[in-house]
């Protein structure tokens, strides 16, 4: 989305949103997609803020049995924790959002979260050797599964996907679901969520990607995008005003795919919320990455997309292609399309006023439609960059125990 941090704009210009506002509109889209009233989306999104506090803490309180902690959106709005072993957990009940929220727990996961992402990162290159092309991979926090993604071609061949399943799952000792979808991994191709356009010149072509937030190292203030965009972009604000920006650096090996230029200091951190970049929003709150859970409901703004809000899928994720350098590291989180395109690398995550991370890339069906896109947490700026956000403290992480 926009950084208002790199823009000198007239203050009525642009609206700019308060934190209940912004949860306001990201609960008109839940409501869309749950078919529940707005008031109750947007109760269930201040749940889903307001919980994380405690299920960190029941993350941490049962770390050796963990293999996922998941949000159930239908039929009622719920928790789910599901652990390894037999023994029972009963079931608990918090205060979040103004309303009164289950915590259910399920037992007999064949392995737990810790164990699978061991299992991909060891596993990594076998499993890759092991089928006619490079495969995604990541864990579903829903059923405790390393989740391999194929093409239909290599599902088809020597016994289909339960053959797959039975080999990967003897190679890596854990429980593997193997998921069949024709796709393209790729990467995609200032205020938050605006425009960065520039033109390579090893071909002459224009490229064109999103800013993503206003970060700081102390002492200079930046705006950061993908690693794998232009190193030379130039920022085009919503009147196509051009301003040029300084390049920092990039990192964009194994876990990271982050690029930061210097502008004109921020008035203050903002984001862009809506597709015609009239609305901004501030940054209050960065969310760390282990607190992120299958079935948060996030929203992210591209150049080419817009803004749009969808399911948290699959977490420790590692893209099949070779986006990082060589292979990913399992560090990615997916979220589900329809709405993603080339040109919204950079582009902000988030949920009301706080930040999730950076989009790196998607999968698409083989029609150019939209599987899902994949972001970096914020976790993983390179120090001492970081989020700046309204009030200019360090951000706060919505990761303590209750």
């Amino acid at each position: 989305m926009l950084l208002a941090a790199l823009l000198v704009q007239p203050a009525a210009a642009q609206t700019v949103q308060t934190r209940e506002t912004a949860l306001a509109q990201d609960a008109g889209e839940y409501a869309r997609a749950y078919g529940v009233p707005q008031a109750e989306a947007l109760r269930r999104l201040h749940a889903q803020h307001d919980s994380v506090a405690a299920t960190d803490a029941i993350a941490a309180r049962y770390r050796d049995r963990l293999a996922g902690i998941s949000v159930q959106h239908r039929p009622d709005y719920r928790y789910i924790v599901y652990l390894t072993g037999d023994d029972p957990v009963p079931e608990q009940t918090i205060r979040a959002g103004g309303m009164r929220v289950p915590i259910v727990f399920r037992t007999g996961a064949k392995a737990s979260r810790d164990r699978v992402v061991w299992a991909i990162t060891y596993h990594q290159a076998a499993i890759r050797a092991a089928l006619p092309s490079p495969p995604s991979m990541g864990l579903d926090p829903r059923t405790g599964e390393l989740v391999v993604i194929v093409g239909n071609a290599i599902a088809a061949a020597d016994g289909g996907a339960r053959a797959i399943d039975a080999e990967l799952e003897k190679l890596t000792g854990v429980p593997v679901q193997v998921r069949v979808l024709e796709r393209v991994e790729a990467n995609l191709g200032l205020h938050g969520g605006g425009r960065l356009d520039g033109i390579d010149p090893g071909n002459g072509k224009r490229y064109r990607c999103t800013t993503g937030y206003a970060v700081t190292d102390g002492t200079r203030s930046g705006i950061t995008t993908a690693a794998h965009c232009l190193d030379d972009m130039t920022y085009y604000d919503p009147q196509g005003g051009p301003i040029p920006l300084s390049f920092v650096g990039q990192w964009g090996w194994g876990y990271h795919d982050v690029q930061i230029h210097t502008g004109a200091a921020p008035e203050r951190p903002l984001i862009y919320s809506d597709t015609a970049r009239t609305i901004e929003r501030p940054v209050e709150a960065q969310i760390a990455k282990p607190s992120t859970r299958a079935g948060d409901f996030v929203c992210h703004r591209g150049e080419s997309s817009g803004y749009s809000c969808a399911e948290v899928e699959l977490l420790d994720f590692a893209p099949a292609a070779d986006l990082c350098g060589g292979p990913c590291l399992p560090t990615w989180v997916t979220v589900a399309g329809p709405s993603c395109k080339g040109g919204d690398s950079g582009g902000p995550v988030f949920s009301g006023t706080t930040a999730f991370g950076v989009v790196k890339g998607a999968s698409y069906r083989r029609d150019g439609s939209c599987a899902f896109y994949f972001y970096m947490s914020l976790d993983y700026l390179p120090a001492p960059w970081r989020l700046v956000v309204e009030g200019g403290a360090r951000p706060a992480l919505l990761n303590s125990p209750p």
